[in-house]
């Protein structure tokens, strides 16, 4: 099987990304958060860094593009180009209602005359592969169909399709049935995203989908950062290869970041997710919550670490 990262708005920007491959790799590509330019295709300073080839020389990272003007997305690829990248993705899949009012992301998968308006202007103007990575719909599966007979009429590097539609946000389950449509209807491959938390998870989803080679692990990844090393075989993590990882994430972070509010930051996000690893972390999540010094926030860690055990995978919830 082979993995690929997805982005995580705030969490897995390049120090994040280049810090966990050193400590877990398996990790076949990842893809940055989303460049949201603007309608000349401008990019913010913090964008633009976190997608330098200089800051991600050890990884394979495909940039992915959030929005709806097709010139605007052709500057972009057209600059992702000259810095030396091969691909780039589309997002139709943010669910978020304020991406969504602005008919980008899952949002324009409603609007399906615009849709393809944008796709021809996109595939006929960029000479850089397009992958896309989208939902089923925004608001019925019952869109799927019409979507996918439209991918299928550009050359669209691989469909990453999440098996919900936009209004369900990441509640429900996901619709396996619309995924089988995807890959027994699609002229690309298909990558699978979606609620793979456990090796269990992965297993169950190659059985009944032998065919698909790839699948995108986010939050599954977060909540367990040896996911998809473990998946392949590898011992599960413990306590002291995640207290490397944390305490090498978090010193980069204090070489990079301004200020310790800015590191806090990005730290206690990812704990939202991290802290489930744990048997019982509430107390000492609560804690790292409200430390408003690295003092106080490293000593919540380092008493989690010291007092609770990691728990096992199959408890995991996302």
């Amino acid at each position: 099987m082979r993995y690929y990262f997805a982005p995580l708005e705030g969490i897995t920007g390049y120090i994040f990304r280049n810090t966990y491959q050193e400590h877990f790799g398996a990790i076949d590509a990842y893809f940055s958060p989303f460049l949201g330019p603007n309608r000349d295709g401008g990019l913010r300073s913090g964008e633009i860094n976190d997608i330098l080839p200089q800051n991600n020389s050890r990884i394979h990272l495909v940039p992915q593009i959030l929005t709806n003007d097709a010139a605007a997305f052709g500057t972009v690829a057209d600059r992702l180009c000259e810095y030396g990248y091969e691909e780039v993705n589309l997002n139709l899949g943010c669910p978020s209602g304020t991406v969504v009012a602005k008919k980008k992301g899952a949002g324009l998968l409603a609007e399906m005359e615009r849709l393809e308006r944008f796709l021809d202007e996109i595939f006929s103007q960029c000479s850089i592969r397009i992958s896309i990575k989208t939902r089923i719909g925004k608001d019925s599966p019952e869109e799927f169909p019409a979507l996918l007979e439209l991918f299928n009429r550009y050359p669209v590097s691989e469909l990453i399709v999440h098996p919900r539609v936009q209004t369900d946000f990441y509640r429900n389950q996901p619709n396996w049935e619309a995924f089988a449509c995807a890959v027994n209807g699609a002229n690309m491959p298909v990558c699978y995203n979606g609620d793979l938390f456990t090796t269990e998870d992965i297993y169950r989803f190659a059985a009944r989908f032998p065919t698909v080679e790839t699948v995108m692990l986010g939050r599954g990844l977060l909540s367990n950062p040896g996911l998809a090393a473990q998946a392949e075989g590898h011992a599960p993590t413990d306590k002291k290869h995640l207290y490397g990882f944390h305490d090498a994430l978090l010193e980069r972070y204090q070489e990079v970041l301004s200020g310790q509010r800015n590191v806090l930051f990005k730290m206690k996000e990812l704990w939202v997710y991290l802290s489930c690893l744990f048997e019982h972390p509430e107390k000492y999540a609560k804690k790292i919550r409200k430390a408003q010094t690295l003092a106080a926030y490293r000593k919540a860690v380092d008493e989690l670490f010291a007092e609770q055990e990691l728990r096992n995978e199959s408890s995991f919830a996302g």
